[in-house]
């Protein structure tokens, strides 16, 4: 276990080693059993985090407000709308005034293009006092990813070889950012699982996405592959996860037509029953209904969503009780 993490940026996974995630996960296990047990958790009582949101959210917003009550601190909500970052104040001052308020920056920001969303984490990160924290990214959502692995370390008694298929599917709440697929196709590798990455042309991940994935998998004893068969990656799958992204290279100027021209990527009762028996659904949240899913699969035996959605709260509980306070 590795114990010195206080400080730590959550900007990607990939920034932390195996020991240092299988910490994280020990932690959020523990943190799970105590709030089912009402055993209280102040461990960072009279601490505060400033929660930056560029964007709408419910399980990421409230399982850090929530899980920071638990934890016996404070976190301010702010909407970017209303600061001055709206009027153009840049990543380093925002940061380091912030920081100097309180012991940790969490944030939401998916633009993308110039300026985006990750590059002003890491600028935040390069300034601030404190540690900052990645409530989702134009690439990466660590908070999901982590949820995710919990999710599946909790359903399945063990992850090496285990047949994991992410897997685009059609929708049209609104455009979704590559940052889910993206996290889970570089992390679930490094617990020795079989991923493969299906969609149909014009959505694929970036290639250093891909390059990543492959040397992860090949470090950790699993496999990595893509493909463009949707049933191909239904089949003989321990855990779907069907969910849209959009194309990384049309956003956000188009991909309306690529969209509609693939509305038979559906997560649908036909589709799992290509899959093992016991075959588990996941999906991060809000799902398409419908569209990406239809009900009786989410509402089904096999969905795993709503105990995937818990557990943001206590992997967000994690995060924040080993990285809060101020770096080294």
């Amino acid at each position: 276990m590795q114990t010195v993490l206080r400080g730590k940026d959550f900007i990607s996974l990939q920034d932390w080693s195996k020991e240092e995630v299988d910490t994280l996960l020990d932690v959020s296990f523990d943190l799970k059993r105590k709030f089912a047990m009402g055993i209280d958790t102040p461990y960072l009582q009279n601490k505060t985090a400033m929660l930056m949101f560029f964007e709408e959210s419910t399980r990421t917003r409230n399982s850090m407000e929530a899980g920071l009550a638990q934890l016996g601190g404070h976190a301010n909500f702010l909407d970017t709308s209303t600061m001055q970052v709206n009027h153009g104040e840049v990543a380093k001052d925002t940061g380091v005034i912030l920081g100097s308020f309180g012991h940790a920056i969490a944030c939401r920001n998916c633009f993308w293009g110039e300026g985006n969303g990750n590059e002003y984490l890491r600028s935040l990160a390069e300034h601030a006092p404190v540690p900052i924290m990645n409530l989702q990214c134009n690439l990466y959502h660590p908070m999901q990813g982590l949820a995710d692995l919990m999710t599946i370390q909790e359903k399945k008694e063990e992850t090496k070889e285990l047949n994991v298929s992410i897997i685009w599917a059609y929708a049209t709440s609104h455009k979704k950012p590559i940052s889910v697929p993206v996290t889970q196709a570089l992390l679930f590798p490094r617990y020795s699982m079989n991923v493969t990455v299906a969609h149909p042309e014009g959505f694929e991940l970036p290639d250093w996405v891909l390059k990543q994935a492959e040397e992860n998998a090949k470090k950790h004893g699993g496999s990595f592959k893509v493909t463009n068969n949707m049933e191909e990656a239904y089949q003989n799958a321990d855990i779907v996860i069907p969910k849209n992204w959009g194309s990384w290279v049309n956003h956000p100027d188009g991909g309306e037509e690529l969209l509609e021209a693939n509305k038979d990527w559906k997560c649908s009762e036909e589709m799992m029953e290509l899959a093992k028996d016991d075959v588990s659904y996941m999906h991060a949240l809000p799902a398409d209904r419908g569209n990406e899913v239809e009900d009786s699969v989410i509402d089904g035996p096999h969905s795993i969503v709503y105990d995937e959605a818990e557990n943001r709260l206590h992997t967000a509980k994690a995060v924040m009780t080993v990285t809060m306070g101020g770096k080294g």
